[in-house]
């Protein structure tokens, strides 16, 4: 079922792309520092967005590995904990009764 699913997304993605870039076809000029050239609409909007999308992914890293990081500390730390209170558990209690 979860792979007719993808399909079934992986279809409507692909219908709705290229329609997008049939309904953009027009020619634009894109200038840069060492000329000009004449690309579809479409490919300057998509290329925009994945670039975007791209420095997005860039700029979140170090808070993503930081946070990775501090996950790993805080489950070595609560086996840890979890090995004392086994331990805890398991030694027998001294006293006088």
């Amino acid at each position: 079922m979860l792979r007719l699913a993808y399909i079934l997304f992986s279809l409507i993605l692909l219908v709705t792309g290229i329609s997008f870039a049939v309904l953009n076809a027009e020619p634009v000029t894109l200038h840069y520092y060492f000329g000009d050239m004449e690309i579809p609409l479409s490919l300057t909007i998509i290329s925009a967005i994945i670039s975007g999308a791209i420095l997005g992914i860039i700029a979140s890293a170090g808070i993503i590995i930081k946070m990775k990081r501090e996950n790993s500390h805080l489950r070595k730390k609560n086996e840890l904990t979890e090995k004392e209170i086994t331990n805890l558990r398991t030694m027998p209690i001294k006293g006088s009764h």
